[in-house]
């Protein structure tokens, strides 16, 4: 049989696809002249204003990162101590596909996994594990991650982030987002990005690069500090 003349569109991963010919266009204008290195050259600076504006918050602090997993494990070390936890879902990408690099660049910070349906934790699952032990001898609960949209393709609502909030107010955990694919989960929800992150509660952002059309890279964004 023939093959078909239609491209084949491969879902494998993104990190087997080729660049978006915009992303492409764009890195070939700034391929020229020259520019200071280490962050304070103009494309940086305009990157980041992109990504504030993009969330209509003018004080979110953003730093770029090479790929996802340095993001999650830089971001969740930056809000951990050592004797810290971070509570998630049982099979969060954190989990399952990380290899151990939350837990190394936080010099030991433990991750409690808790069950829940498709890949989602919900705040009763959450107030367990934050109230499970106060001792001194159990790592204190002090993040919780949420991975939007889930490993197994859902997405938190608007509701279901809001009722997380109230849990995390309650028991002073910071809220870290996973979003790798936050794109879809925006499009998804129908809601600004504002609405599906910092004003539903989320204190810091793992904004995913490569999966949104970038070359490479991902954004770390802060959104309360």
């Amino acid at each position: 049989m023939a093959e078909s003349a239609v491209p084949r569109t491969q879902f494998a991963s993104d990190n087997t696809a080729g660049i978006c010919p915009e992303a492409w266009a764009a890195m070939e204008r700034a391929n020229r002249g020259s520019e200071p290195s280490y962050g304070d050259d103009t494309w940086t600076e305009r990157a980041a204003d992109k990504l504030r504006e993009l969330f209509e918050k003018p004080d979110a602090e953003v730093f770029f990162v090479f790929n996802g997993t340095a993001a999650n494990s830089l971001a969740l070390a930056s809000c951990c101590q050592s004797y810290h936890s971070v509570i998630c879902h049982e099979h969060a990408h954190i989990v399952d596909d990380e290899c151990g690099a939350p837990e190394f660049f936080s010099n030991g910070t433990k991750l409690l996994g808790a069950p829940g349906a498709h890949g989602k934790i919900g705040p009763d699952a959450i107030a367990t594990l934050a109230s499970k032990r106060t001792d001194i001898h159990y790592p204190k609960p002090r993040v919780i991650s949420l991975t939007q949209s889930t490993e197994m393709g859902a997405v938190y609502t608007l509701g279901e982030l809001t009722a997380i909030r109230e849990v995390t107010q309650r028991f002073s955990l910071a809220t870290h987002m996973d979003g790798a694919r936050f794109a879809n989960a925006v499009a998804s929800l129908g809601a600004s990005p504002k609405a599906a992150t910092w004003e539903a509660g989320v204190d810091v952002l793992c904004f995913g690069g490569t999966k949104l059309g970038l070359g490479y890279g991902e954004a770390v964004i802060f959104f309360n500090r």
